[in-house]
């Protein structure tokens, strides 16, 4: 398959880039990795008029931390580099290890998690993290910049906040505090694979290993990454238990509506978020209280 023709503008900073965006609005895209974009220009499932290839923009790339301690990516940032960022090893457990799940390494080699929280495709891992984390996302046009939290960021599959004029220019995810712990898992049909259910979790204790504060966001299990609240709130002001854990995959399982598809009904991908959340929580509290043990 081919695109259809379309006319491809590189741009050197990000006021070109937004320039553009602002005189084309829906009928021009952003390239960053292309590894969704590309794809679905030659299947025709999108016809651009415009290409924009932002990737000379050296702005937008990079990994840095606020006077807040939190860590801020630049949407250009390949998932390459995080995975290899020792900042974002070590601060970041929850993404270092989801990184791995995300497709293949020649795939992270290209692919930015700016492109990848844009293209906003439910089944996919890092929307469900930066929702899991409670992250926030820095958005630009030619009128400024505004921030956006991740559960209002992904509003349906395929589809954003974002305005046709503005750009997504970095996510900004606290930092690990002491006794807190986090887990992703997934269950897919080969490695690389989209998930058929993930899961995201991220548990805080006190000192006496009681559940303070508590996230879990599920991937492939609706139209959007869902944090499930119900399930979150259930845990706090708790210390862990067997009991706990069932009653949270039970609410899990009541709070998505996955979309089934020929590799799982919906009633199997619920089942499979149930039991992943149960092991992700085991193995969250656990890290979580671990010295307190």
């Amino acid at each position: 398959m081919k695109p259809a023709p379309f006319r491809y503008v590189p741009v050197g900073t990000t006021a070109q880039a937004l320039e553009l965006k602002a005189q084309y609005g829906d009928e021009a895209r952003f390239l960053a990795g292309g590894q969704s974009l590309v794809p679905a220009m030659n299947f025709r499932l999108i016809q651009p008029a415009v290409v924009i290839d932002v990737n000379p923009i050296a702005e937008l790339s990079g990994i840095t931390r606020t006077e807040s301690g939190r860590l801020v990516i630049g949407a250009l940032t390949r998932y390459r580099t995080i995975e290899r960022d020792r900042a974002c090893q070590h601060d970041l457990p929850l993404v270092a290890e989801a990184l791995p799940h995300i497709a293949h390494p020649q795939i992270r080699n290209r692919g930015t998690i700016g492109g990848n929280l844009a293209h906003a495709d439910p089944a996919s891992e890092m929307p469900a993290i930066v929702v899991a984390l409670a992250g926030r996302l820095r958005v630009q046009s030619i009128k400024g910049e505004r921030w956006i939290g991740a559960s209002d960021f992904f509003r349906g599959a395929l589809t954003t906040a974002l305005e046709p004029d503005e750009i997504l220019a970095a996510v900004e995810l606290p930092v690990a505090t002491p006794r807190s712990g986090f887990c992703f898992l997934e269950v897919a049909r080969r490695r690389g694979d989209f998930a058929i259910a993930g899961v995201a979790c991220m548990v805080e204790v006190d000192d006496r290993a009681r559940c303070v504060n508590a996230r879990l966001s599920l991937c492939n299990a609706a139209d959007r990454p869902i944090f499930a609240a119900q399930s979150s709130a259930l845990l706090v002001g708790h210390a862990i238990g067997q009991t706990e854990i069932k009653e949270a995959a039970v609410l899990v399982q009541k709070e998505i509506d996955p979309a089934g598809s020929i590799h799982a009904s919906k009633e199997f991908q619920r089942h499979i978020a149930g039991v992943l959340t149960e092991r992700a929580l085991g193995t969250a509290y656990k890290r979580a209280s671990h010295d307190l043990r």
